[in-house]
């Protein structure tokens, strides 16, 4: 059976909608999150519920530890080995998530760039940020217009990239990005407004259902990978005295919604998705007729 992609940002609603197709269709869930594949924070990265996972098989949800490392290459390979899985016992897998690069890993493979150099990387690190872009503009001056040029880890890599590969980072991107794919996949989306509500209270939410106990319950080799679950530093911080609850609260809030506009600007620019729109107002049975009856071939 050909997989169902259901992407977007934090907050659309994705994974109950996939339930109910997955009812509807006799699928099972693949996760594509990058911090619900851990096990140990599953309040903070609003995993499924107990009730879900007894609803609908779930695959990929806690499914590593907290102290494993994990990228696109890793979580490639093993979501790829589930849904040959559960696509060979006549099962559709349901691929839900809004982590651009690891559902791009399954979409359209992974990109052969090279691997990170430790020696160049701290040349790099040690380099003026203004010669630093300077070099990016002369070795990719399309890259360079494409990044923002204000996150310092990103000019990094792509100038490792264009160095290592001896060609421009968008160069190579583009080879990647023309890979002809064949999937048929979703991108949720809301208003704004109504989004950014429903993220606040959920973080509410998540606080309600235990968040302080689950953060003072990390373990101390806590993977660099796992730890920049959006929620964990703000609520350490609150832990050591350093914000007030509300003050905690507030910064999950505001990073959990600029998350979300990330999330949204890249799966816009991916070809691919077809766009379903909600709203409060709108019918979930209907929304599910309507993906489904889009997913048939005319």
């Amino acid at each position: 059976m050909l997989p169902l992609y259901l992407v977007g940002a934090t907050g659309t609603g994705k994974s109950s909608l996939a339930i109910s197709i997955a009812e509807k269709l006799g699928g099972e869930i693949v996760n594509g999150d990058a911090f619900q594949i851990y096990k140990g924070i599953e309040i903070v990265t609003d995993s499924p519920k107990q009730t879900a996972l007894d609803q609908t098989r779930h695959h990929l949800y806690g499914a590593l530890e907290l102290n494993e490392d994990c990228n696109a290459a890793r979580y490639s390979e093993m979501a790829n080995d589930q849904i040959k899985e559960i696509s060979d016992r006549g099962k559709t897998p349901i691929i839900v998530g809004g982590s651009g690069l690891y559902i791009k890993s399954l979409t359209h493979g992974l990109s052969n760039l090279p691997v990170a150099n430790h020696e160049l990387r701290k040349k790099l690190d040690q380099m003026p940020y203004a010669k630093l872009i300077s070099r990016l503009e002369e070795c990719d001056p399309l890259g360079a217009s494409q990044i923002n040029l204000k996150n310092r880890r990103y000019v990094t890599r792509a100038l490792e990239i264009s160095i290592l590969a001896g060609k421009p980072m968008s160069e190579i991107k583009n080879e990647w990005e023309k890979n002809k794919v064949e999937f048929t996949g979703f991108l949720l989306q809301r208003p704004r407004q109504e989004l950014y509500d429903r993220i606040n209270l959920r973080v509410e939410q998540m606080v309600k259902e235990g968040l302080l106990d689950e953060i003072i319950s990390l373990p101390k080799n806590i993977s660099g990978t796992a730890k920049k679950a959006i929620g964990i530093q703000q609520t350490q911080l609150h832990l050591e005295g350093k914000t007030s609850l509300d003050e905690c609260i507030d910064s999950i809030q505001r990073s959990s919604r600029n998350y979300a506009k990330r999330q949204t600007t890249w799966f816009k620019r991916e070809k691919g998705f077809q766009n379903i729109c909600l709203e409060k107002k709108d019918d979930p049975n209907s929304t599910v007729e309507k993906i489904i009856k889009l997913m048939t071939p005319r």
